[in-house]
């Protein structure tokens, strides 16, 4: 059994280990969480290539020693050419191809906003060519292929390979990179070399930017250098939750933390404690079908919500939500929003500032498309928009699209702070109600709550069925069991990358930092 890894200086937990290495690096060169955050995503962009990138989005939350948490979003909008007649004849947005690529990419400027933010703080700060470094000499140099980005490649292929640039950055020689063989990405090398030496605003204002412009111009993307000079991340409040353990943050709209919180909310008022495995997992699924009954009714761009969805949080509310989980029985359950490919990561630093952290490109490999000449690969987090006038979701120039990405943070009554997380679409809020529950409430050691069998109720990483999916860890009897409470249950292997990537950092009261990652993928828990 792995066991948590502890240390007394600061933690980061990623999903490949040399992002997680990037990070403490920084933090041991005296940078804080925020800096050896930025380090991190910087080269999990490149080692983890499928699955985020400078082409994508990313949300922070930011959990400072004393005082309230700030969250950053970093996603984009819309381009202005993106509108109905655009997509004229089709009856849903591709997910693969130059009109799947329909949003700015917000990461960088996440970032940007995130050192600012810093700088605030009153930290020295390091250059940014520091904490770019590891990145370019990992793009440049090459990396070792992760199984993960093999299996990715193997599988969307066939509806990838002819996408503009994708053979030519992902398919050396035609093949599909072998796990362990080296894979170098000179372009996006380059690319992170012109934001140190111009500065990561270059992206959306300076040199970078035009080229971006002209090239999507001539693959037919509908997004323009005046979309990309709009662009600008913005700080929030992130929503709250008022917990019997403490006090949970998670992000606003157009994400779905609201789920996350929803989910916990509904389930604290459920004797968790004491459930077994079977009840834990039914009064999760059950909390969560009825928290995506709220998601689907609420949450998009945030200027097209009508209402308060902090209200949504409230005592009453939540617990009319709980009174309405049967315990005997599953409720009927429709569809969810289906795959996400994302990364989660943390970081701590000794002064106690703490970071929750997502970027993403949405499906694995984003919308397919490498930009020519800068190594980046666009996401496709547009095709969440709907084609059908008046739907929630209805596309428009401008417009912010949904988002499953959601970072988690805690303050627990007795003094700990957490943050934790996942990626994997409709399984981040479940992963969270896993971890969350298996260790703050069920008193499971760390590592052991995010390592121990997970389940999926509906559809994420390369899944296309919403049935209930649980890893074949679980005990017989407890699918047995589930399935008598009425559970279509699927069986996945024994650790399987569809119920994600999560991880977790504490702040023990003693000070000392304990991390947890997840056995499912490359990652490392790394503290000093």
């Amino acid at each position: 059994m792995i066991q948590s890894n502890m240390a007394p200086l600061g933690m980061a937990v990623t999903p490949h280990h040399l992002a997680s290495e990037s990070a403490l690096a920084v933090l041991r060169e005296g940078g804080n969480a925020i800096e050896a955050m930025v380090a991190a995503a910087a080269t999990v962009a490149v080692v983890y290539p499928h699955m985020n990138g400078l082409g994508g989005d990313g949300f922070w939350l930011i959990v400072p020693p004393g005082g309230d948490p700030i969250a950053i979003d970093a996603s984009g909008a819309a381009g202005s050419l993106a509108h109905f007649d655009f997509y004229h004849g089709a009856t849903k947005i591709p997910h693969r191809g130059p009109k799947a690529a329909l949003t700015v990419a917000g990461t960088v400027s996440g970032w940007q906003e995130a050192l600012a933010f810093s700088a605030e703080l009153g930290s020295p700060a390091l250059p940014l060519a520091r904490l770019l470094r590891d990145a370019i000499r990992y793009a440049a140099d090459g990396i070792p292929v992760t199984a993960s980005q093999a299996a990715a490649t193997a599988a969307k292929r066939d509806e990838l390979q002819d996408q503009p640039g994708f053979a030519a950055n992902f398919l050396p020689d035609g093949e599909i990179p072998a796990a362990g063989s080296r894979f170098t990405q000179p372009a996006l090398a380059n690319t992170l070399s012109l934001l140190c030496e111009q500065g990561l605003d270059s992206f959306y204002r300076g040199e970078l930017a035009h080229h971006l412009a002209r090239e999507m111009s001539a693959l037919g993307m509908p997004i323009t250098l005046e979309d990309l000079q709009r662009q600008q991340a913005r700080r929030c409040t992130p929503l709250h939750l008022a917990h019997s353990e403490g006090d949970i943050w998670n992000m606003t709209p157009p994400t779905q933390g609201l789920v996350s919180l929803a989910i916990l909310g509904i389930t604290d008022r459920l004797n968790m404690a004491e459930a077994d495995d079977a009840q834990t997992v039914h009064r999760i699924v059950e909390a969560t079908k009825k928290a995506f009954g709220l998601r689907d009714q609420h949450i998009t761009d945030p200027r097209h919500i009508d209402i308060d969805v902090q209200s949504l949080l409230d005592a009453d509310h939540l617990a009319g939500l709980a009174a309405q989980i049967d315990d005997a029985t599953a409720a009927p359950w429709g569809t969810g929003k289906g795959p996400g490919d994302t990364v989660w990561m943390g970081v701590m630093d000794s002064s106690g500032l703490a970071v929750s952290f997502i970027q993403s490109i949405y499906h694995e490999f984003g919308s397919g498309v490498v930009l020519p000449g800068t190594g980046i690969t666009w996401q496709n987090r547009g095709a969440a928009f709907s084609l059908q006038p008046g739907h929630l979701l209805a596309l428009a120039p401008g417009k912010q699209p949904f988002h499953t990405l959601n970072p988690a943070a805690a303050r627990l009554k007795d003094g700990r702070t957490m943050v934790y997380g996942s990626m994997g679409g409709d399984g981040q809020p479940q992963t969270q109600a896993a971890i969350f529950t298996r260790h703050v409430i069920q008193g499971l050691p760390l590592q052991q709550a995010v390592s121990a069998p997970r389940w999926l109720l509906g559809r994420t990483w390369g899944q296309s069925s919403d049935s209930l999916k649980l890893e074949a860890r679980f005990a017989p009897e407890t699918v047995q069991q589930l399935r008598e409470l009425g559970h279509e249950v699927e069986l996945l292997p024994d650790f399987s990358e569809v119920v994600g990537h999560a991880g977790a950092i504490i702040r023990h009261n003693n000070g000392m930092f304990e991390g947890a990652f997840d056995p499912r993928s490359n990652g490392s828990a790394a503290g000093f």
